[in-house]
C-alpha cells in the first residue's frame, strides 16, 4: 500500500465527524492507521435497538460498512460500496459501546476488498463482514 499522508490520517476523524449519518448513529473513530481502523458505537435502547431490545441489524451493518469504508480511505482512496456480506453471530444488548475493526485485505486500482469484525464490551464476536468497494478517486489535501 502507498504511504498514507499524515494530513489524511489527521483529518479522517474530522471528515467523518461531519457526516450526519455517522452523527445519527453516534459512531466514533477510535484508532486510524494505514489499511486499518477501529470504530465504536453505543447500543442505546430505542435508538439502536430492534423490538427485541438488541442492536438492530441495520445499525450493525452501517457500523461495519463504515469501518470497512474508512479503512479503505486510510489508503488515500475514496470508495463506495459495491457489495457487502454480513454474518450476524450474536445479538448485542444495550451497552456503552461496541467496537468495529475494519481492515483492507485487497488494495486494487479500481476495487478494494475489506473486512470488519464487530465485538461487544467483553470482546465477544457479534458480526463478521466482508465488502467490495469501487474506487471513485483520491483524497487530496484541501479538496474534500
Amino acid at each position: 500500500m502507498k504511504k498514507t499522508t499524515e494530513w489524511l490520517k489527521e483529518n479522517l476523524v474530522t471528515i467523518y465527524d461531519e457526516n450526519p449519518y455517522i452523527k445519527l448513529l453516534d459512531i466514533s473513530i477510535m484508532h486510524v492507521e494505514e489499511g486499518k481502523v477501529e470504530l465504536c458505537m453505543p447500543v442505546l435502547a430505542g435508538k439502536h435497538t430492534n423490538l427485541y431490545n438488541i442492536a438492530h441489524g441495520g445499525a450493525l451493518a452501517s457500523l461495519a460498512d463504515s469501518a470497512m469504508g474508512i479503512a479503505c480511505a486510510t489508503t488515500g482512496k475514496k470508495v463506495v460500496t459495491l457489495e457487502m456480506n454480513m454474518n450476524f453471530i450474536k445479538g448485542a444488548a444495550t451497552q456503552a459501546a461496541i467496537k468495529a475493526i475494519g481492515k483492507v485485505i485487497h488494495n486494487g486500482k479500481n476495487t478494494m476488498v475489506a473486512e470488519s469484525e464487530i465485538v461487544d464490551s467483553q470482546n465477544q464476536l457479534l458480526a463478521k463482514t466482508r465488502g467490495t468497494f469501487f474506487v471513485t478517486g483520491m483524497f487530496e489535501e484541501n479538496k474534500e
